[in-house]
């Protein structure tokens, strides 16, 4: 049985950083130190950190060992 393939439309950068985005506008709506609401702002850093570790292993300055 062969895996479906999805053909993306936008990188995958970009979906990290809508997806922090989302997050961040759903914390605004939760109260300020609800859980819920951390837990949605933890969420985005996360989203945020991905795409920057993305960047950071796609850029041509990362060699590999020899």
């Amino acid at each position: 049985m062969q895996r479906k393939r999805v053909k993306h439309v936008i990188t995958f950068r970009e979906r990290l950083k809508a997806e922090a985005i989302c997050f961040r506008e759903a914390a605004e709506k939760e109260a300020d130190g609800s859980k819920a609401r951390e837990l949605l702002l933890r969420r985005a850093r996360q989203a945020d950190a991905a795409a920057d570790m993305n960047d950071w292993l796609n850029s041509p300055g990362l060699a590999s060992p020899k």
